[in-house]
């Protein structure tokens, strides 16, 4: 029997046999539905984007031109609403307003461009409790909600729970605007805008807010109107917050930022560079709250020339020696009349979006730097296991776990690039790549061990059923005559029998096969093929990650999960298999100081680039993940179970060198037989007979058990090797053909470990 027409190579050469190309159009298939999963769009018609960028140009044009004529005089729609004289005085009971700083002994920033963050405090002008009614702003606020209508409150709220809300995080982008005054150009007023979040302490949900304000540059102080997002903002409102000084220079700054945005979008419309999401809105808001805010920024103790030096080097870095960079934070106050509520903000810190960029790029050299220790780690131990043995050792479900890991460093990586655009996002790319990376070698590695280990659960084949009986072929002749013959020959007078022809059964028509649906031959493809359903585990939880992890906000727990969990499926197939894992220290210690640099920093650092709060249950994670670590190099050194009772270690180990009786002395051949491998005699060792006793008192010779020194060479190898399936080998012929495949040669049934 050749046994060698479908193996990955032959024994004695060592030289590969043809292998048959297995088809690649069910992986495309996977592919592809995942890509369509991640990709799916809704497929708005292009011509109402374009309607919808035509009827905002004329509206924001028709806004222009009425403004323009206010602020010159002439006639026009528009005029500019009264402010509530209550607001200023409840704001001041909040917030203390700066004043225009001596040049020569303290300065503001005047670049508020970045990302803020701090924290909330939530006060209910409607109903107060016991401390805020003995405060000194509480008649403030009674006057303050004159004109609101406080049953319609609740419907203004919305879903929305104000009272839980403790964090704010701002999102803002600060443009200076020169006006000009009596022929003159100065720079006193910029225009902000951004996002404003508001967080729950225990929930992902987040209401965020739209502001457009006027940032007075002399005093530090910021005058703006926040809505829901999507809801808009009208700019030429906002000089009735400004204080009388401010007023006119206020207005200018709004005509010239709405005159911007007038050209800017008149230039999309004509070039066709429509952006569908800035014009999908939230059909149902959280709120329709309509807010004020007022912030004030904390002054430095840096001369203005100075701190205007800073933030030139801050912007343009050319590496000069400035002066030691101040916090830059602010307090602030957002109130809401119609909804009768006023949040208070104290002390929220901010980083500019310049030195977050280089924050970014620091960070995004040393994740390179983790990623190329992680993918030299990798490549060494998949060299080292790289055999049928080794393969065997290792549990496809750590890789797993590492791909999925890898795979959201990619997506977290990409996104922060887009986000932070210009160079740092280029550096960012650096290290998704080698995420990306990462993740295909080791999803690949999975599915490796998967098929490799596939034969170990595999059920043991079934015998054939044995072929039906033939039907016999219809009697051809009239009659067979039985009769029994009498002494003197005369016929009996028993009447005679006859057999009558039996008529052939009729033929069945011949059935043809129905072709299986698409979607049944897709589940019975999965069923059988091991990597089909590796691929398919794996593009399920590419689609979790994805869609659902991301969509709702909860990677966190999601990847402390994968973190806590990426050892202990090695421990327990060890255990289970009572086999060491095959890993070195080398790769354990190494990838678990790799995995853990990133998580600790985003959860463990509080000045993170992500601004992410820290959680103190990462530590605990990563003490388990090196627990994990130490019980792995101890199952080297102690055994696979020994942490298990005495009862539950003991594992079922398969014997390949029984006791088999001796071929007959006198035989010219001592051998046992042929090696279903080689195919040469595998002949007796005479060092290991030994006499037994049968059951019939008789000594008879057979080959006795070798033992050895446990914990030095392990224990001493026969020269034959009998498999389950009773087919004898020699046992170095076994070995080298175990580090190819994991079935015997000649039947294909699943062997255990040698």
């Amino acid at each position: 029997m050749n046994t060698q027409n479908d193996e990955p190579r032959d024994l004695e050469t060592g030289m590969e046999a043809p292998r048959q190309q297995r088809s690649s159009w069910p992986t495309f298939l996977f592919i592809t539905f995942v890509l369509f999963m991640l990709t799916n769009g809704r497929g708005e018609d292009a011509s109402v984007t374009r309607d919808q960028y035509v009827n905002g140009l004329q509206s924001l044009s028709f806004q222009l031109s009425n403004f323009s004529a206010w602020l010159n005089g002439t006639a026009s729609n528009f005029s500019l609403p009264v402010e509530d004289p209550n607001t200023s005085p409840l704001v001041n009971a909040f917030l203390e307003f700066g004043s225009e700083l001596d040049p020569n002994q303290g300065s503001y920033y005047t670049n508020l461009t970045g990302f803020w963050h701090g924290d909330l405090d939530f006060h209910n002008l409607t109903s107060l409790n016991s401390s805020e009614a003995a405060s000194n702003w509480r008649h403030l606020s009674e006057q303050f909600l004159l004109t609101t209508n406080l049953s319609a409150i609740p419907d203004l709220l919305g879903p929305w729970n104000f009272t839980r809300s403790n964090k704010v995080t701002l999102s803002v982008g600060d443009k200076l605007i020169a006006v000009k005054q009596n022929d003159t150009e100065h720079e006193r007023i910029a225009m902000i805008h951004g996002k404003i979040d508001l967080s729950e302490p225990d929930d992902s949900e987040e209401l965020r807010l739209d502001f457009e304000g006027i940032h007075v540059l002399s005093t530090g102080t910021i005058y703006a109107m926040a809505e829901s997002a999507g809801s808009g903002i009208d700019l030429r409102s906002l000089p009735a917050i400004v204080p009388e000084k401010f007023r006119n220079d206020s207005a200018r700054a709004v005509e010239i930022e709405l005159a911007a945005r007038l050209s800017k979008l008149r230039e999309r419309v004509e070039g066709g560079a429509f952006d569908q999401e800035s014009l999908d809105t939230d059909d149902s808001p959280k709120t329709k709250c309509s807010f004020k805010l007022f912030a004030q920024l904390e002054r430095t103790g840096v001369p203005k020339e100075l701190m205007d030096e800073l933030e030139k080097e801050i912007d343009e870095p050319t590496g000069i020696t400035t002066v030691k960079t101040p916090e830059l934070a602010l307090d602030a106050v957002l109130l809401s009349q119609n909804c009768g509520m006023l949040l208070e903000m104290k002390h929220v810190v901010g980083v500019q979006s310049q030195r977050l960029y280089r924050k970014i790029t620091t960070y995004s050299g040393f994740a390179t730097l983790v990623h190329l220790v992680l993918l030299a780690l990798f490549r060494r131990q998949a060299a080292h296991s790289s055999s049928a043995i080794g393969l065997s050792r290792v549990s496809r479900y750590t890789f797993l776990i590492q791909s999925l890991i890898d795979a959201i460093s990619f997506i977290g990586h990409i996104t922060l690039g887009i986000l932070a655009e210009g160079r740092p996002s280029l550096s960012v790319l650096a290290p998704a790549g080698l995420a990306c990376l990462l993740f295909v070698y080791e999803a690949q590695m999975a599915v490796l061990i998967g098929q490799i280990q596939a034969p170990e659960d595999a059920p043991a084949p079934r015998p054939s059923p044995p072929p039906p009986a033939p039907v016999a072929a219809p009697a051809q002749a009239q009659a067979t005559v039985n009769s029994a013959v009498t002494d003197d020959g005369s016929a009996p007078a028993v009447p005679t029998q006859t057999t009558q022809p039996v008529p052939a059964p009729p033929l069945a028509p011949p059935t043809v096969p129905m072709r299986p649906s698409f979607w049944q031959f897709l589940w019975t493809h999965i069923r059988t093929d091991p990597a089909a359903r590796l691929w398919t585990l794996l593009s399920i939880s590419l689609i979790v990650v994805f869609r659902i992890v991301i969509a709702l906000s909860l990677p966190l727990f999601f990847v402390g999960t994968l973190y806590t969990f990426m050892w202990m499926m090695q421990i327990y197939r060890s255990a289970r298999r009572s086999r060491s894992s095959g890993l070195s220290a080398e790769y354990l210690v190494g990838t678990t100081l790799g995995r853990l640099f990133f998580v600790c920093y985003f959860l463990g650092c509080p000045k993170n680039i992500l601004d992410v709060e820290p959680r103190r249950w990462i530590y605990g994670v990563g003490l388990f993940m090196f627990f994990q670590v130490l019980v792995i190099l101890l199952q080297e050194r102690l055994g696979p179970a020994f942490f298990l009772p005495k009862g539950l270690s003991r594992t079922q180990t398969y014997d390949y060198h029984p006791p088999m009786p001796l071929p007959d002395p006198e035989a010219p051949d001592q051998s046992l037989g042929d090696c279903a491998i080689c195919m040469d005699a595998i002949l007796v060792d005479p060092t290991l007979r030994r006499r037994s006793k049968s059951s019939d008192g008789k000594e008879r010779p057979v080959i006795a058990r070798a033992t050895g020194i446990l914990g030095k060479v392990g224990s001493a190898k026969k020269t034959y090797s009998l498999a389950p399936c009773h087919h004898l080998f020699h046992t170095a012929c076994l070995e080298r053909w175990l580090e190819i495949k994991n079935i015997c040669p000649q039947c294909r049934r699943p062997l255990p470990p040698l």
